[in-house]
């Protein structure tokens, strides 16, 4: 096998990586090793979104809905016939 280095990683991206290989029990090597695996050969072994409520919980809060309701007397006509 060919041995690879790896220069000028981002600390985030470290620390992410130590994060992920963690939840798997795995070294930083083998999660990196598998993280290579799965985005060349198409061979994941964990889905990314496993359901629809999983993919609405992983989205950012943004607000409250209060920041999102329309302002009244905001909504104007318009004349599509031209």
């Amino acid at each position: 096998m060919i041995e690879l280095v790896l220069r000028q990683v981002e600390p985030e991206i470290i620390a992410k990586l130590k994060e992920r290989a963690d939840q798997h029990c795995h070294s930083v090597e083998d999660e990196l090793r598998q993280i290579l695996k799965d985005a060349l050969l198409n061979k994941t072994s964990l889905p990314l979104v496993t359901s629809f409520e999983q993919y609405l919980h992983s989205m950012p809060n943004v607000g409250t809905d209060d920041d999102f309701s329309r302002i009244e007397g905001s909504i104007r006509d318009v004349d599509l016939t031209q």
